[in-house]
């Protein structure tokens, strides 16, 4: 399985997912789409492709690179069948951790808020990417060819996993049973994109729920979800949405005093601020 395999048959059936649910949305009066908050997902992605088109060849070679130096070649220890499933294992559990820090830490949230400033619940906000994501999450993927996973299988394994975090956006689909306790479903995902206070900071999986359940951040989704962030963005225009958290933290680093806190104006958590602005 290539690339343009997992493209040929996810694309498809996103878009006919999402005139699914803007045709029930319709029928039923539900009010799931509105025409500006949409267009501001589609130029949050058309960035997000943009950049990742510009990086991505980049990337793969520097894993690559990495990969000459790994501890194992796993390809060689088991069926390439186990490398796949072991691989989707690998990558999730990269992600929850990643995804974890993209909501405590300054710098990586002023990337990753993108993707939460939306206050609607539909597939299209699933496309609503940050534009440099590309740039952080390959730190955190480093230890995966250094490890001895190939970069080839590697890449193909993480676009179907991102595929799958597209179907977690939706108030479409409700539970579903016993899935419930291993994938991370709709409903888990709704809670992720909460901002009711017992909602913040949950659910961090893409593909696997278990990582929050073993790691304290699992919460099931039992009242009715607020969706977007505590201090909604109030803009559908994908630059402002891109850059506004940036040029916050820009604006507080000039009052922080000393390295430590212009350092920690960028790479403190989300609720650090400079002695002068405490």
């Amino acid at each position: 399985m290539t690339e343009i395999t997992v493209y040929t048959y996810a694309v498809p059936i996103i878009i006919a997912l999402i005139l699914g649910e803007a045709i029930y949305s319709n029928i039923k009066g539900l009010s799931f789409y509105k025409v500006n908050d949409t267009l501001g997902s589609y130029g949050l992605l058309a960035g997000n492709v943009v950049v990742s088109l510009l990086t991505k060849g980049s990337f793969l070679l520097f894993n690559i690179y990495l990969y000459q130096f790994r501890l194992f070649t796993i390809n060689d220890l088991m069926h390439v069948f186990f490398v796949v499933v072991l691989t989707f294992a690998a990558i999730d559990f990269i992600y929850y951790w990643f995804h974890r820090c993209s909501h405590r830490i300054k710098f990586l949230w002023a990337m990753h808020m993108n993707h939460h400033s939306s206050e609607e619940m539909n597939f299209v906000v699933s496309l609503r990417q940050a534009w440099f994501a590309p740039f952080a999450k390959v730190i955190f993927f480093m230890p995966l060819p250094l490890i001895g996973f190939d970069p080839l299988i590697t890449v193909v394994v993480g676009i179907a996993s991102t595929f799958w975090g597209v179907i977690g956006h939706t108030q479409w689909i409700n539970k579903l049973g016993p899935l419930e306790y291993i994938f991370v479903t709709p409903s888990h995902h709704r809670v992720h994109h909460g901002s009711n206070d017992q909602y913040i900071d949950k659910n961090f999986g893409n593909l696997l729920i278990i990582w929050d359940k073993f790691f304290g951040t699992f919460e099931p989704e039992n009242e009715k979800v607020i969706y977007g962030i505590k201090e909604n963005v109030k803009t559908f225009n994908p630059f402002k949405i891109t850059f506004m958290l940036w040029i916050k933290m820009y604006e507080e680093s000039k009052s922080a005093v000393g390295f430590k806190e212009k350092f920690l104006s960028f790479f403190g958590t989300l609720e650090w601020k400079p002695k002068k602005l405490q």
